[in-house]
C-alpha cells in the first residue's frame, strides 16, 4: 500500500521540490497547503497518513498545532520540517504531537519512512 501524504510549508519551491522527491520515491503526494488553516483543511477532505508540516507557518507555529490534525484515532502521522537546527528545536519536538522531525535538506523517502515506522 502507497503512503500518503500531505506538504504543508509556506514555500512554494520546497513543497514541489518534495513532491518531487516523495512522488519519484513511491509516496503518493495527495495534496499541498502554504499555511496552517489550508493545511487543517486539506487534512480534513483529504485523509492523508502523513502531514509534513513546517514548523514556521505565516499564520501558526506548526508544532503548537500538530494535535489538531486529526484525534487520536484519525491523526495522520505529522512529522516537522525545517531549515533550523534541530537540537534548537530538540524540547519543544518532544513535547508537541509530532512524530519526529525532518531538516528540509535531508528529506528523502526513506528517512520519512523511517520517521512514521512504515515499511519501504
Amino acid at each position: 500500500m502507497t503512503t500518503t501524504v500531505l506538504i504543508v510549508d509556506d514555500n512554494r519551491a520546497f513543497r514541489a521540490l518534495a513532491r518531487m522527491v516523495l512522488e519519484a520515491g513511491g509516496i503518493e503526494v495527495v495534496g499541498e497547503a502554504g499555511d496552517a488553516a489550508s493545511g487543517l483543511d486539506a487534512a480534513r477532505r483529504l485523509h492523508p497518513q502523513v502531514v509534513l508540516l513546517d514548523v514556521r507557518l505565516p499564520d501558526a507555529d506548526g508544532l503548537s498545532i500538530a494535535a489538531q490534525f486529526g484525534d487520536d484515532e484519525t491523526r495522520p502521522a505529522v512529522v516537522a520540517i525545517s531549515t533550523q537546527d534541530p537540537r534548537s528545536l530538540e524540547r519543544r519536538i518532544g513535547q508537541s504531537a509530532v512524530r519526529g522531525f525532518i531538516p528540509k535538506a535531508e528529506l528523502s523517502v526513506p528517512r520519512l519512512l523511517a520517521v512514521v515506522g512504515a515499511a519501504p
